[in-house]
Order: C-alpha cells, then structure tokens, then sequence
C-alpha cells in the first residue's frame, strides 16, 4: 500500500520542504555560534563573559520575539513573518562580521540575531507546519521539520569550523548570513495562511485566551518542563567547544561534537514526531529528561577524548530536539491549532529564558571559577527537574479553553 504521507497535496509538499529548509538553515546556524567564542574573544581581547552576555541577550530576544511572531502568524499568515526574521537574522550576522568591540556585538549576535530568529526560526516553522498539516500527518510532520533542523546544525557547524580554520571567524560569519540568505528565498515558498481565528476578536478576546490557557494546569506544566531544554541546549551548544579546548582537545573536535548531536537528531526528532503520535508524549519526555541526566553524568565523569565527546554528541543527539514535536504537540492536544502559533510560542519563551541563564551561568561562572563543572551539575538537577514536572500533565484536551475560543 502506498504511504499516505506520498499523497500529501502539492500545495503541502511545497510548504513542507520550505519550512524544512528555513528549519535547517536557521538552526544550523544558531548552532555555530559557540565556534566564535574562542576566536572572536582572543581576538577582540574579550572575556568570554561578554560573549556570553551576547548569546544570552539573543535567547532572551528570540523568547521575547517568539509569541509576538506566532500572533502575526496566526492572524496574518507565517509566510511575511519568515521573511522579516530572515532579513534580521542576516543583518545581524553581517553585522557581527564587522564588530570591533563588547557594544557591537551585544547589538548584532545578541539582539538583532535574536529578534530575527523569533520571525525565522525552526520553532516558527514547526508551528506553520502544525497548523497546516491534517491530524493524520501533523505529529510526523512536526518530527520531520525539527530533524531539518538537527540536519542543519551536522552540515553547518562543520562547514563553518573548516571556514575558521582557513580564513578566520570573520569569514565563518559571512557563510552563516549566506545561510540564512537561502532561508529567505525558501520562506517565499511557504503558503501558511492565517487561521481561522476570528479576526474580530480584539485585544481583549486575544487576552481572554491567553488567560484561559495559563488557567490550564498541564500547560503551566509544559512551559516550566520546557524551560529546562533551553537552559541546557544553549549552556551545551555555546560553552561546549572552548570546555573542550581548554582540557586539550582541538577546535574540530568541538564542531565535529556539535555536529554529531545534528546527526543523531535527524533520527531521534524524527522518531520523536512518530512515536508521539502513537505513545503518550508526556511520559516520553520525562524520559528523555531522564536520559538526558544520565549522558551528561557519564560525560562529566570520565576522561575527557575525543571518542568521549563524539559519544555524548551522539547520546545527547538522540535527545537533543526531540522535545520540540511532543510539546508543541501537547500544545496542539489542550487548545487545538487555531491559536497554535501563539501559544507554543508563551511555552518557548520559558524555553529561551532557560536558554539566557544557561549561556549568561555558563559564562559568569568560568569567569569567576575558571570551571563549568558547577552548571553541568545544575544541567542534571534541572533534568530530574522537567521528568517530575512532566509526569503530571494530563493529556486531554480543555474544554473551558474550547469553549471560550468558539465564543
């Protein structure tokens, strides 16, 4: 029998590999910032306490960005929000090609990245692609768009690093802006309208919402378990090449970890989507907090080699973005998609302001300790954490909140 996923419309095939695209652009991107800390620090004669500061201002921003964009996107359609974002993120990325001192960069990596990441991000395309799509494809759907994501981050970091390496990291900055160059012309090709959320509805309706849906506990929930996959992919993908460096290994052992938790992901996000489709999404990330606790326990335990690091990436891979369709799925099983893009966008912003404390401790903690022993430390608490917060959640959808938005 053929697959039903093969007679997707065209119309949906179309907006499935452009989002898949800005996904993986976007995200492989974001992926290689941490490359620059060592450089761009030695260069500009910087802590790396600023640089952080930097990385963690454009997780503030990209969170505070986020639910902004999805209300655009749910009353206007996604395809112009994309767009925007990707010229920001552009800018920004130029900009930091051309930065001489801790204000320039605060201004380019930190907020102009971060501001266009919330228009053109994976997150973004996840919620279009959720919107979209049939129920019978929307879990798939949304593993498949995360794993673009995890596909760019193996292909770009890589790629970026070699670029250092040959040039400097001024010239690995013009390869990100020509990346998200290829992310604006495939956010053309997007054709997510707006949703049928009444237009009429007015600020004091949209507020209503918003209040029915922070009335639901199992949300409330999944924004606090979702705060901690912030805090540690960002406090991993930013603070883990110059850990690396300074026990020794060199700068292409860094990327080639990173990338491998792409990899990995590709399958894991992948496989996260189907099986949430199939299990209960919020008993599988307790597990995959569970998990993620025991990696970074046996990473931080043994001698630190290169066949160490290539096996964390590949441990924390599996589990990497995995997280992202089952909790913008549960989102989808309380409120439905009307609102989808909004919504999961509240629940991302306690993912970014997970992800600011986890780069800004990263960084504030080496500059007083010369050591991130301590922050991966509160990674695994953290972990424990998330398992316990999710286990409660119930998996239904609400009814005062269904009720109200067909008022």
């Amino acid at each position: 029998m053929q697959d039903s996923r093969s007679r997707l419309g065209g119309a949906l095939l179309v907006t499935l590999v452009a989002a898949c695209t800005i996904s993986l652009m976007s995200f492989g991107v974001r992926g290689a910032f941490g490359l620059f800390t060592e450089p761009l620090t030695r260069e500009l004669q910087l802590s790396r306490e600023v640089y952080a500061i930097a990385i963690a201002i454009q997780n503030l921003c990209w969170g505070l960005t986020q639910p902004f964009a999805g209300y655009v996107s749910d009353r206007w359609g996604t395809r112009r929000v994309m767009l925007a974002g990707a010229v920001l993120y552009a800018l920004g990325i130029v900009g930091l090609a051309f930065a001489r001192n801790a204000t320039d960069i605060y201004w380019t990596a930190g907020v102009l990245v971060g501001v266009g990441m919330g228009g053109a991000s994976f997150t973004t395309a996840v919620a279009a692609l959720g919107r979209v799509m049939p129920e019978s494809h929307r879990s798939w759907a949304l593993g498949l768009g995360t794993a673009a994501g995890s596909l760019g981050q193996f292909v770009i970091v890589p790629v970026t690093q070699a670029v250092i390496d040959v040039g400097a990291w001024r010239s690995g900055a013009w390869l990100m802006a020509g990346c998200m160059a290829a992310a604006f012309v495939a956010a053309f090709f997007v054709r997510s309208g707006p949703s049928a959320a009444p237009r009429a509805a007015g600020s004091a309706g949209n507020l209503r919402i918003l209040a029915a849906a922070f009335a639901h506990p199992s949300y409330l929930l999944l924004v606090a378990g979702f705060f901690v996959c912030g805090f540690q992919l960002a406090f991993i993908t930013t603070h883990l090449p110059p850990y690396l460096i300074d026990r020794g290994l060199d700068a292409t052992v860094a990327s080639w970890g990173i990338a491998m938790v792409g990899l990995v992901n590709v399958a894991g996000a992948y496989m996260a989507g189907v099986w949430g489709g199939r299990y209960s999404k919020k008993n599988l990330l307790c597990g995959i907090y569970l998990a993620r606790a025991v990696a970074i326990l046996a990473f931080i335990s043994l001698p630190v080699s290169t066949a160490s690091v290539l096996l964390f990436g590949a441990a924390m891979g599996a589990l990497w973005l995995s997280t992202v369709p089952l909790t913008s799925g549960l989102v989808a099983t309380f409120f439905g998609t009307r609102y989808m893009a909004t919504l999961f966008g509240f629940v991302f912003l306690s993912h970014q302001v997970g992800s600011f404390l986890g780069v800004y401790l990263g960084g504030a903690t080496f500059a007083r300790t010369g050591s991130y022993e301590l922050v991966w430390w509160l990674c695994i608490a953290l972990s424990l954490f998330a398992a316990l917060v999710n286990l409660p959640i119930r998996e239904k959808a609400s009814q005062p909140f269904h009720a109200l938005s067909a008022a």
